[in-house]
């Protein structure tokens, strides 16, 4: 059993949609990611994942009347159900923590690109 203090887990990384993992519990990761920009449109089909908000400005964009986007700020979550496609934007850097099933990729049923993280490192 180890605490996680955030500010130090942030201060260990400055790359951009790389996410680390903080934790795991109950088979799910806690990671920490900061996140700038646009992101790839992408699906988790067996896994929910949470976004909440530390520190920043994100907007979760759907496909195009499947749902409504949703904008969030400092203090803030959303959970996308598994199998909704959905792009995460950042219109600042955004600090973020991430919970999904460990192993679940970061672009999810995307293709794989630069972007792809297969094996997150874990924050000490």
């Amino acid at each position: 059993m180890e605490k996680v203090a955030l500010d130090d887990a942030f201060a260990q990384f400055e790359e951009t949609w790389s996410p680390r993992v903080l934790t795991e519990l109950n088979g799910q990761h806690v990671k920490a990611a900061r996140l700038d920009g646009e992101f790839v449109w992408h699906a988790h089909e067996d896994a929910d994942e949470l976004f909440y908000v530390l520190d920043g400005d994100l907007t979760v964009e759907f496909r195009e009347g499947e749902h409504d986007d949703v904008r969030l700020g400092d203090g803030e979550l959303l959970t996308v159900p598994a199998g909704v496609e959905h792009r995460p934007v950042a219109h600042e850097e955004t600090k973020v923590l991430l919970f999904e099933p460990a192993g679940t990729l970061n672009t999810g049923d995307a293709d794989e690109s630069e972007r792809t993280v297969a094996e997150p490192e874990q924050l000490e």
